[in-house]
């Protein structure tokens, strides 16, 4: 693990925020020099801290079709890679766009997208619980996304009652 020193972490939480910042942005928000915002990023970027600049889309503002499910698994390990092989092979799939090593009732969860409710079935009974080592599944569909990486999805309003107190 990688220790990182302070100026990299204050870009990391920045760049969080919103990839679209510039160097020239970060180094007048950081006070530092443009170039040592760049050589900062560009390290981060070759030890693979930086891995992607993504951006969040509120997909049920575009497209109700997809279908996104969360799929708990159980697992038996692997003499002498534990979880590590069957992980791997389970996120290469296309289908799949996250998968977490958990604690707890389950092993694994994955996250699946599909066009719709069948594709994310078959995904599971053709693909996934054929798998030698997966003892079990549960899917979870999510029906509504409310907030996704620190991002809030629907307008929200504040409460603006006075507080009453006896």
């Amino acid at each position: 693990m990688k220790d990182l020193n302070d100026l990299q972490l204050k870009v990391l939480d920045l760049l969080k925020e919103d990839a679209r910042r510039t160097p020239a942005l970060l180094s007048t928000l950081l006070g530092e020099s443009e170039d040592k915002i760049k050589n900062a990023v560009a390290q981060l970027e070759q030890d693979h801290v930086i891995v992607k600049y993504a951006t969040v889309v509120n997909w049920s503002k575009i497209d109700d079709e997809k279908v996104t499910a969360l799929i708990e698994v159980q697992i038996t390990p692997e003499r002498g890679r534990g979880f590590e092989g069957i992980a791997e092979r389970i996120y290469l799939y296309p289908e799949v766009k996250s998968v977490y090593l958990m604690s707890g009732a389950y092993d694994l969860l994955v996250e699946v997208e599909g066009g719709n409710l069948r594709e994310v079935a078959n995904f599971v009974s053709e693909k996934l619980s054929p798998i030698d080592s997966v003892l079990s599944t549960k899917t979870n569909f999510i029906l509504k996304k409310y907030k996704q990486d620190g991002i809030i999805f629907e307008d929200h309003q504040e409460d603006n009652r006075l507080m009453i107190s006896p």
